[in-house]
């Protein structure tokens, strides 16, 4: 199913009238409804067809889902003062450092959301 919404997360839900809300996790503006899931499902992939249409026809980039992104392994964050002490701290007392810290942390954290998913 993915592949009909290039990579992109579907999310449905129920509306107060009973009905079907389908719209894509990482652009929530891409949404439709239907009486059934499977309705919602279509009409989902009609809106997103549309939305494809639309960003051709004015020029516009066609978002590409996260899943499908080429990432450098390299972001900037800027954290309280306090906090960036804190960790350097604990990576000079590691012997390892702050980078690999907080790399690992996130690891961790990412590593641990993925568990409590399932």
């Amino acid at each position: 199913m993915s592949d009909k919404f290039d990579g992109f997360s579907i999310h449905i839900v129920t509306d107060s009238d009973g009905d079907y809300v389908a719209h894509l996790v990482e652009l929530p503006n891409v949404s439709a409804c239907g009486g059934t899931v499977e309705e919602a499902i279509s009409e989902l992939e009609i809106a997103w067809e549309a939305m494809k249409e639309s960003y051709r026809k004015h020029g516009d980039d066609i978002p590409i889902a996260p899943t499908r992104k080429e990432y450098s392994g390299q972001f900037n964050v800027r954290v309280d003062k306090r906090i960036h002490r804190a960790l350097a701290v604990e990576a000079s007392r590691a012997g390892i450092s702050l980078n690999a810290l907080v790399a690992q942390r996130l690891s961790q954290a990412v590593s641990h959301q993925y568990d409590t998913d399932i």
